[in-house]
């Protein structure tokens, strides 16, 4: 996909205001989306909306296809009468500036299963059957989420792998038995997730009347405790007798950590998903196409080679690359659904066959400006060695913000970076490095939304490496205020990245 000359923001919706402790799709998810408008920004970038499990990673969720009931919003339930404003009466005091997840749980999901018992109490026939119609409709992974999630409620929050064995290994009569006596907490599953895609499918609507695009987010893998796991144990490397993974996915020492990155996630046994014609990956890419309009997809690289590392490793320096069949399978998605719009996260170790296989179906690829400095002249992410057909960003979600990044430089690394930008904007590094993305040749340009309001590390989303304390940071209300507002209209309008309005 080939995108205008254009340009857009990051933020993932927890970080939105929102008297629930955790941003949602309520009135500041469309106050954010005009916010859009008004600066003449053209697309919404957001990270993985999955159901999140241990460490409340969007890269690390329990289903690859269903949506984080934490980011349905309780008072768009109040509006359909299935809450009432004596539920709000009480609300506790949260941060205002991070998300408290253990608090917000504490108080949505009794919120949650208080609309789900009203719903089944008082829906309207034609509620039922839209609900009836939502259920058949998402059929091919629905029933194994909502099983799989009232089963982990039922066995204490356990990994699948160590349930009951019958249930585990998903011997027929046991699934018949627990379908049975979970019946009402899988209706319950069911139902949020019918909530999640209802109040969704209003906002993305909402956005695409505006002309915002949303860039939605495929991790490359899956959590180990997962429903996709628990479903297809087939398509994933995993120990027969343990159900653990075999063989764990991961990345060798780069930019990030001189150890690599072991995220434990099993890697695919792409000869059985290749024997399926990919079917469940058929299914994923039409799972976040229902609700997006762009996907990013994380780890692109791994469709080429991927670092596998044998169990009981404790670092991902003992691993080995195997080969992927990458080629067939996005041969078989663009022919089943045409030039996808893909943006390839093609970070890391790179390799020519990666970049032929980005390039084969005219994916962009992402440039980092803080990666830009300390290697010289011939350093791809310079703005001057860029093809057209890239995205550019200052940082990404995995990145210190702007303003964090240039403080902790050493002072030759910062001399660097004031030498190429020949001086600093008068209102700080962060509106440098916006403008350098903006003037760069790159066909899209994206601003992490923290870089664009000038915040340090104690905003930044993700410590890679680091299993605790991140995806928690949001903005306070005034953030959305008019100096930054025009100040970003102004530069989208100069630097030719503005919509063109007839």
């Amino acid at each position: 996909m080939l995108f205008p000359r254009s340009s857009g923001m990051l933020l993932h919706p927890t970080s939105f205001p929102s008297r629930f402790g955790i941003g949602d799709m309520g009135i500041e998810a469309y106050r954010f989306i005009d916010f859009l408008v008004e600066s003449d920004q053209q697309y919404w970038q957001l990270l993985p909306l999955g159901p999140t499990g241990y460490g409340n990673s969007p890269y690390s969720c329990y289903s690859a296809m269903a949506g984080n009931p934490l980011l349905i919003n309780p008072e768009l339930l109040r509006d359909q009468q299935l809450l009432g404003d004596e539920d709000f009466a009480n609300l506790p005091e949260f941060p205002l500036d991070y998300v408290d997840f253990e608090r917000a749980i504490a108080l949505k999901v009794p919120l949650l299963k208080k609309a789900c018992e009203n719903f089944k109490a008082k829906a309207s026939p034609i509620q039922q059957k839209e609900f009836s119609a939502f259920c058949e409709s998402k059929q091919n992974w629905l029933e194994d989420y909502a099983l799989f999630m009232a089963l982990k409620d039922h066995f204490g929050g356990v990994s699948w792998n160590n349930w009951e064995p019958e249930i585990a290994r998903r011997e027929p009569e046991s699934v018949e038995k627990w379908l049975q006596q979970l019946n009402a907490e899988i209706y319950y599953y069911k139902y949020v997730q019918f909530e999640f895609f209802r109040q969704w499918t209003e906002l993305k609507r909402y956005a695409n009347l505006r002309d915002i695009k949303i860039i939605g987010d495929i991790p490359i893998y899956v959590a180990h405790d997962s429903a996709d796991v628990w479903s297809h144990p087939e398509i994933f490397c995993l120990d027969e007798a343990t159900g653990e993974p075999a063989l764990m996915a991961g990345v060798p020492p780069d930019y990030f950590s001189n150890t690599g990155q072991l995220w434990g996630n099993p890697v695919y046994n792409w000869e059985k998903l290749q024997a399926t014609n990919f079917e469940w990956w058929v299914q994923r890419f039409e799972a976040i196409f229902a609700y997006v309009d762009v996907t990013r997809i994380d780890h692109f690289r791994g469709f080429e080679a991927y670092w596998a590392v044998k169990r009981g490793q404790e670092t991902a320096i003992e691993g080995e690359w195997i080969k992927a069949p990458g080629t067939a399978l996005l041969d078989l998605i663009n022919e089943k659904f045409g030039n996808l719009p893909i943006i390839a996260e093609d970070l890391g170790v790179i390799t020519p066959e990666v970049e032929a296989l980005r390039d084969r179906y005219e994916f962009p690829g992402m440039k980092i400006l803080q990666f830009a400095f300390g290697a010289g002249p011939g350093d791809p992410f310079l703005p001057f060695n860029y093809d057209r057909n890239c995205v550019v960003y200052t940082g990404t979600h995995d990145n210190d913000t702007t303003i964090g990044w240039f403080n902790q430089l050493q002072h030759y690394e910062r001399d660097e970076v004031l030498r190429y930008l020949g001086c600093i904007d008068p209102q700080g590094i962060h509106w440098s490095l916006i403008r350098m993305g903006w003037i760069s040749i790159a066909n899209l340009a994206i601003v992490p939304f923290q870089d664009l309001l000038g915040l340090d590390t104690d905003a930044r989303m993700n410590f890679p490496g680091k299993p605790e304390g991140n995806w928690g940071w949001r903005y306070r209300p005034e953030a959305l205020n008019w100096d930054v507002r025009d100040r970003l209209k102004t530069m989208t309008y100069i630097c030719g990245r503005a919509p063109n309005k007839h």
